[in-house]
């Protein structure tokens, strides 16, 4: 049986290069030169930061001396920095260099007859791979998984030794980008014929009376000799009750990947739908001679999709209009070291934005992410990171297509974002290879391309399914009198930026944006008229906004990350937020803004929005109706009002009768912290928890541009505080546990402890403290 252990503590970093020479007359450096397979026999090591310390370990003991700190994965060791005015903004203001990895570990002699293999889900961006001395392999693409078989090269009952160089900042885009061994990292211990990686694909197909079941299998033989192999497949259902049973004998011929195709039929499955996401697995078992050999489950869901030119999207026969947003895979307190608790929390924080749709811009995301968007109902746009037919990319193209064609919320592929290519006749050429592979490995699912430059005119569009436009509203009516057959998407739309908690004009040199909704120019539009412009047109599928979360770079000094997200990035709500569930939620909500704290602009006239997806709204200031606003769909309500300090409230109706309220006070000084848990219900022992750290005044009210010098953050019970965050244009790095609060608000990202409890403390100066207890064994 296939043993897997999350590889991920008792790693050794080094934040920096580290330069491998041989004894003189030797050739060259084992980094360098990929012909030198070994370290046996002396050798220096020298650092370039450090030129005058050299060290001359023996071969058993290489890099013995290096100044190695132990880290936990996933890991970005970029994040760390403090940013800098000299450096690029557009990927972090960030320093970016090589690193090293190292980690130690003894095999037992009992796994001699086993399979040995190191997975991992992503490293950022160039690794390459030394075990015990012996150059394996250099991976080029930060977002793919890999792995490696590392058998061969094991010495059993003794100490091994992997060591990784990362190159970061290689050039993969233009925005942050990190780098470390940023995912997970796995240990496999397989037998000698087993699943294969990606080794089962099912892809149910609707019949008038049932469901066909069709189930691939790859069966791996890594041994010297033929087998038969028995393949049993079981289909269960949400309870692993189970619907189905299918086995079949096959011979697999020595060190050969075979597959098997079986096919079954089940009747009135559950269905996976955006409302309802009902999933089922593929228990699938495989045997030699009566012994199983392994053993996996594989999950999926019964569901029927469908396009149309003129009506979109289709869902178990519904229509569905796509709401959805873009996102990048990082976070603000982590950089791209995001773990699993925070994945779940961010794809939770889209569900309740309203959203029912996600595309993966511009690469593959975490395993656990795409498999949080599965859960909870969300339909993907999966795109790969590279537009090219060259072999390597073709392989990376392969590894999204198997990794993830059996989530049942996948509903397109991408061959890329906004590539120079798509407009030339070589564009038309790369993508009708990318296409043939695509559809050789998943023939169900249609392809797009989002393209951006003068979508009116790109070839890659002769060879895609679905024509996707990245902003070009004007573009929309050419390309649907060009492609008449072809469902169309707004694969990228809006990018307004905005800054939490700041409603006065843009003033760049502060890096602040107004929190109002507004057109940027005439390309990026708010996301109001965008919205609008999409819901018009049935025959428009849907859209995918810019952008979810606001991500580290793509920036302008000295904010540190781009704002058009309706989350900022260390995942506090915009008023973006509330304004696409005005859009996209189905439950009656209004949302006022600004807060109503202006203080010697009394008698000055501000500006009022409401956010509602009621028919009409009203607003009151003190009890006084300031008027009533009857409105159209996806639209927001707007009055210009002479502040004076109270309450100012906003109605909503439908039909008339009033179905949602929103209030916001003038409050008095902060006087009490307060600390706050965002996911301690789906943060487990060991795993990470997000807190909101706000202030509040003595009436108990939350002070919404409380800004406090300093507060300082800690904890007990074995946990410890992480990171913080608040201000975006705050460069002290997220690790410091003490953080300037801005607009009301501050983020603090706490590990619990192995038991799964925290205690944790918020304290500033003349502020009563704050105190909170997590407990989630």
């Amino acid at each position: 049986m296939t043993e897997k252990m999350k590889w991920n503590d008792n790693w050794l970093f080094h934040d920096g290069d580290i330069e491998i020479l041989p004894p003189p007359g030797k050739g060259q450096s084992v980094c360098q030169a990929k012909t030198v397979r070994s370290l046996a026999g002396p050798f220096s090591v020298n650092f370039p930061d450090h030129p005058n310390h050299r060290v001359e370990p023996n071969a058993k003991k290489e890099l013995a001396l290096v100044p190695f700190q132990r880290v936990h994965l996933p890991h970005d060791y970029i994040i760390a920095q403090t940013p800098k005015a000299a450096y690029n903004d557009a990927i972090g203001a960030m320093d970016y260099h090589p690193a090293w990895y190292r980690k130690h570990y003894t095999f037992s002699s009992e796994d001699r007859d086993k399979r040995i293999v190191l997975y991992f889900e992503g490293i950022a961006d160039h690794a390459t791979i030394y075990f015990n001395g012996v150059y394996l392999l250099d991976h080029f693409e930060a977002h793919t998984p890999f792995d490696i078989d590392i058998t061969d090269f094991i010495d059993y009952d003794e100490d091994n030794v992997l060591a990784i160089r990362v190159e970061s900042g290689t050039g993969e885009g233009w925005w942050y980008q990190g780098g470390g061994i940023y995912r997970n990292v796995w240990l496999e211990k397989r037998e000698a014929v087993s699943v294969n990686r990606y080794g089962v694909y099912v892809h149910p197909e609707k019949r008038k009376e049932d469901w066909l079941v069709p189930v691939e299998t790859e069966i791996r033989n890594d041994s010297f000799g033929e087998v038969t192999v028995t393949v049993q497949t079981k289909i269960l259902d949400e309870n692993d009750a189970i619907l189905l049973v299918m086995e079949d004998e096959v011979p697999v011929s020595d060190r050969e990947i075979k597959k098997l195709v079986q096919k079954g039929a089940v009747k009135k499955p559950a269905l996976w739908d955006v409302d309802n996401p009902k999933l089922h697995r593929v228990h699938t078992k495989i045997s030699v001679n009566g012994e199983v050999t392994d053993e996996t489950y594989t999950s999926f869901g019964f569901r029927e999709i469908a396009f149309s030119s003129e009506q979109g999207f289709f869902l178990n026969g519904r229509n569905v209009k796509i709401k959805g947003v873009c996102a990048h895979g990082d976070y603000g307190l982590t950089g791209i070291a995001v773990e699993e608790s925070i994945l779940r929390y961010k794809a939770r924080l889209i569900k309740e934005m309203g959203a029912n749709g996600f595309r993966c811009s511009h690469y593959p995301h975490g395993e656990a992410f795409m498999d949080e968007l599965d859960r909870l109902g969300i339909v993907s746009m999966n795109e790969v990171r590279w537009f090219s037919s060259a072999p390597h990319a073709m392989k990376e193209l392969e590894t999204l297509i198997k990794r993830d064609r059996n989530h049942p919320g996948v509903m397109m592929w991408s061959v890329g974002n906004e590539e120079p290519f798509f407009m030339e006749d070589r564009g038309s050429r790369i993508g009708r290879a990318m296409y043939a592979l695509i559809k050789k490995l998943d023939p169900t699912r249609p392809v797009t391309a989002a393209v951006d430059r003068r979508p009116a005119e790109a070839t890659v569009f002769d060879c895609c399914d679905i024509v996707g436009v990245n902003y070009n509203f004007e573009a929309y009516d050419s390309l649907r009198h060009r492609f008449p057959e072809k469902p169309m998407i707004a694969s990228e739309h809006s990018a307004t930026g905005t800054s939490r908690s700041w409603y006065g004009p843009n003033v760049p040199a502060l890096g602040r944006i107004s929190g109002y909704d507004h057109d940027t120019d005439n390309y990026f539009r708010s996301r109001e008229f965008y919205w609008q412009f999409i819901d018009a047109r049935p025959w428009i599928m849907g859209g995918m906004q810019w952008i979810a979360f606001d991500f580290r770079g793509a920036s302008g000094w000295p904010r540190l990350c781009s704002a058009a997200g309706a989350i900022d990035m260390y995942l506090q709500k915009k008023d973006a937020f509330y304004q696409n569930q005005s859009f996209w939620s189905g439950h009656p909500m209004i949302h006022l803004l600004p807060h109503w704290n202006h203080s010697g602009e009394e008698g000055q006239t501000i500006k009022v929005y409401a956010y509602t997806n009621c028919d009409a709204a009203e607003l009151f200031l003190n009890g006084k109706s300031l008027g009533k606003k009857d409105l159209k769909p996806c639209q927001h309500a707007e009055w210009d009002v002479v502040y004076q300090p109270g309450k100012l409230e906003a109605v909503g109706y439908k039909n008339q009768e009033i179905a949602a309220r929103h209030m916001e006070e003038t409050t008095k000084a902060p006087c009490r912290l307060v600390l706050q848990a965002e996911n301690a219900d789906d943060a487990g022992p060991g795993e990470l928890v997000a807190l909101s750290c706000y202030a509040v005044d003595e009436d108990g009210k939350a002070v919404k541009d409380a800004e406090i010098e300093r507060v300082r953050f800690y904890a007990e019970d074995g946990a410890c505080v992480v990171a913080t965050g608040s201000d975006n244009t705050d460069s002290v790095p997220p690790h410091i546990t003490e953080r300037r609060m801005y607009g009301g608000r501050i983020s603090v990202l706490v590990r619990l402890s192995a038991e799964g409890k925290a205690t944790v403390y918020a304290q500033s100066y003349g502020l009563k403290g704050g105190k909170i207890n997590v407990t989630n064994p």
